[in-house]
Formats: structure tokens, C-alpha cells, sequence
């Protein structure tokens, strides 16, 4: 469904509907005295951004050994593949969304009301920042402990009134800790207005580490020669470019030109150097565009080559990657690689990555340009937040990380280590 076709539907049915399920809701409550209980079942409902399944999985973490609970989450289809990269939620928990299209959609929201109940959900933690669907689908989903994030005396976003558990969003704060603080509203031991004057300290959004095994290092391998014969495991080093950047918010996309200088610059300053392009299937047309331009048999376009579930071999096997801000600078934050990610209308200090991670950004005056107060639609059609960050200045950062991971390499490693 187009993006702001989506946001319409959400305003102008959003908020009539909310309205309705805010009276269902209290009437239902009355009639079958529901109370607010300790949880057993949680569903996490995080639909949109593939990023932020990764950003919630200490929060998800912690309710599974601090409340001692069975993990279940909503997603859209599309997005689900990221929750597989970490194994966190069981594969029966999960329940997916079908985005294509407003019947897709309307038929399996209501499959996901009867599969709550069939489930017997208990606790719902909606971790969308004002999205007036999650919260229709939280509150009309049988669960007696809804929590998530309140507007209180915040100008617009009506979602209704359905949370037992309201939620104070910290704009101030890192998303993943503002995660935790749902998690910490749902295990609180008492009533709060608002929820949730808790600490979150930094330790408790260290992200786990993906398992790789060597088989997906060999079968990762063996992607590579197929794309590059000459590959050799031994003498190459393996730099990813990730350019593209989510349909939702384009103008986080770096100028192509720039990627260009900056791949040609890598592939001359060392001849065991490859560069790989990646991306999704749909995205290989465009990764071929670059390829042409930096014009060499060192630079490959690997678009559409792997699955998602293959990229922590991938990320476990390369020296650095460069990549947009959009979902790989998340997902590389389960493996150790060195990941630079290029910020123009978001923030790292709010959505910066929780891994090996360095956010390059400008931090011009209008930055950030798109929050949870504007649905993330910015009126900007000119990035210049991402124009002023010039290839010259990035290519000091990737070389010096090079160089560092060369000398590591060569220090010989003694009997006792």
C-alpha cells in the first residue's frame, strides 16, 4: 500500500475507530471485570520497520527472564525475516500481517484477533510509536495488560484510550530504552502516572550475538565465488556497501555518486580488497547502476544473492560495511563488523545502531527533520543533512578502520593467548 495513502487511512479512520475500541473496550472490561495481572504471554506488536525488531530484542530479552514469559510477536509479512536473524520469539509465535493491499491487510488483522485469543494473550506491548493500527489491534486484542506509549498532554495523535499501562515516550532517550521502559511498566509491581519512572541503565540494551556456524560460512563462500571465481577466503578483504535505504523515508538515501568515490578510492588503495554491493532482490537493478560506474572486476553486485538469514555469515566474513540508515546497520549489531552508518533526517543518539557501530552525521540544524510527532514524513525534498557529508571525509573514517583491522591481523599471537 502506498506510504501516504497509508498515513490518510490511519488519520482519518484511525481516530473514529479509535474512538469506538476506546468504548468497546471499557465496555467489555465492565461486563467481564477484567483486572490487570501478572504477565504470562506477551505479544509484541512492532509492524513497520525490520530495524527496530532488532532494537527490541533486549527489551523482548528481559521480559522472557525477568518475567519468566513465552515471547509471541505481530509483524508484516515482509518484515518477519528480521526477527529469524537472533531466534528470540519461536517461529509458532509469530504472527504476520499481509501489507499488500488494504484486503490483505483488514482480512488478517481479524485472523489475528481470533489467533490472540486462541493463544490466550495475556500482556500486549505495543512498541509503535502513535501508530493508531497497533493500537487498534492491542486494544481490541483480548489482552487484559495493554501497554504502550501515551500522548498525555502531547498535541495530536489521538490512538484512543485502551492502555493499562501508559507509557511516558522519551524523545530524549535511545528507542531500545524507551523498549524496556514498556517492559518496565508491564513487570511493575504497582500503578504509575505515567508509567514508567524506572532506570535504564546502558548494560541493558547490550544486544546478543547471532550463532553462525560454518556451514553458513562455507555456503556464504560459495555465494561469493559464484559472483567472483577469483574469490579467495585467505587473501581477500571484504568491504559492504549497502546504498539503499526503506520506500518510507528516502531522503536517508546518500547520493550514489558519493558511493561511487568512495568504492573506487577503497578498491585503489589495495588490490585484495572486494567490494560488494548489497540489497534485496528488487534492489540489484540499481546496485548494477553503481557496479557500471565504479568499473571494476573487484566491485560485484550482490543484490538479491542471499536471504536475509544469510547476512550474519556474510557480516562475520567482512572487515567493515557502509551502509545507509536503514535495516543492515541493525542487523550487522549481531555479529562484530565494523559498521559505519550515514545519518541525515534521524538521529543516532535516538535510533543509532547497538552493535560495532560509528554514525556519520552532520547534525545540521533541522536534523532531525522526522520524529513520532510527524508520522516520520518530512516536508524536506532536499537532504542537503546528507549532501554535506562528503566521500573524502568518509573514506578517512573506513581507511583508518582498515588499517586498524590489518595491524590486528599481523601481531602474532603468542602460545598463552
Amino acid at each position: 500500500m502506498n506510504i501516504d495513502l497509508m498515513r490518510k487511512v490511519d488519520y482519518f479512520a484511525g481516530i473514529p475507530l479509535c474512538l469506538v475500541a476506546t468504548l468497546w473496550t471499557r465496555l467489555m472490561g465492565w461486563l467481564w471485570n477484567d483486572k490487570v495481572s501478572p504477565p504470562k504471554k506477551v505479544l509484541f506488536i512492532e509492524l513497520s520497520e525490520m530495524g527496530s525488531a532488532i532494537l527490541a530484542d533486549p527489551a523482548m530479552r528481559k521480559m522472557q527472564r525477568d518475567g519468566k514469559t513465552e515471547l509471541y510477536f505481530l509483524i508484516f509479512k515482509s518484515n518477519a525475516v528480521s526477527l529469524r536473524l537472533l531466534d528470540t520469539v519461536p517461529e509458532r509465535h509469530i504472527f504476520t500481517i499481509n501489507e499488500d493491499g488494504f484486503l490483505n491487510i483488514t482480512r488478517d488483522s481479524l485472523r489475528f484477533l481470533f489467533w490472540a485469543r486462541r493463544h490466550q494473550i495475556d500482556t500486549v506491548i505495543d512498541l509503535e510509536l502513535f501508530s493508531r493500527y497497533s493500537a487498534l489491534l492491542t486494544g481490541l486484542s483480548g489482552a487484559v495488560n495493554r501497554v504502550g506509549f501515551h500522548a498525555f498532554h502531547n498535541e495530536g495523535l489521538y490512538r484512543g484510550a485502551m492502555l493499562t499501562h501508559r507509557v511516558m515516550y522519551n524523545p530524549h532517550r535511545h528507542i531500545a530504552k524507551n523498549f524496556i521502559a514498556l517492559v518496565n511498566a508491564a513487570l511493575a509491581k504497582k500503578v504509575e502516572h505515567p508509567f514508567s519512572k524506572t532506570v535504564v541503565d546502558d548494560s541493558e540494551i547490550t544486544l546478543a550475538q547471532a550463532r553462525v556456524d560454518e556451514g553458513a560460512i562455507t555456503a556464504m563462500r560459495a555465494k561469493i565465488l559464484k559472483e567472483y571465481p577469483g574469490y579467495d577466503a585467505t587473501r581477500h578483504r571484504l568491504v559492504i556497501i549497502n546504498p539503499n535505504a526503506s520506500d518510507l523515508l528516502p531522503q536517508r538515501r546518500w547520493m550514489q555518486e558519493n558511493f561511487v568515490v568512495v568504492m573506487r578510492n577503497l578498491l585503489a588503495d589495495d588490490e585484495n580488497i572486494l567490494v560488494l554491493i548489497t540489497g534485496s532482490p528488487a534492489e540489484r537493478d540499481r546496485a548494477a547502476v553503481l557496479q557500471k560506474h565504479v568499473n571494476s572486476d573487484r566491485c560485484i553486485n550482490f543484490a538479491g544473492c542471499h536471504g536475509l538469514d544469510a547476512l550474519p555469515a556474510l557480516y562475520q566474513m567482512a572487515e567493515l560495511m557502509l551502509t545507509n540508515d536503514s535495516g543492515p546497520g541493525h542487523f550487522s549489531a549481531v555479529t562484530p563488523l565494523r559498521t559505519f552508518v550515514l545519518f541525515g533526517p534521524e538521529t543516532p543518539l535516538l535510533y543509532g545502531s547497538l552493535g560495532n557501530s560509528t554514525p556519520i552525521y552532520a547534525g545540521l540544524a533541522c536534523s532531525p527533520c522526522v520524529s513520532a510527532a510527524n508520522h516520520r514524513k518530512t516536508p524536506c525534498a532536499d537532504n542537503v543533512c546528507l549532501q554535506v557529508i562528503k566521500p573524502e571525509a568518509v573514506l578517512v573514517q573506513l581507511r583508518q578502520a582498515l588499517a586498524e583491522n590489518k595491524s590486528a591481523q599481523a601481531k602474532p599471537h603468542h602460545a598463552d593467548e
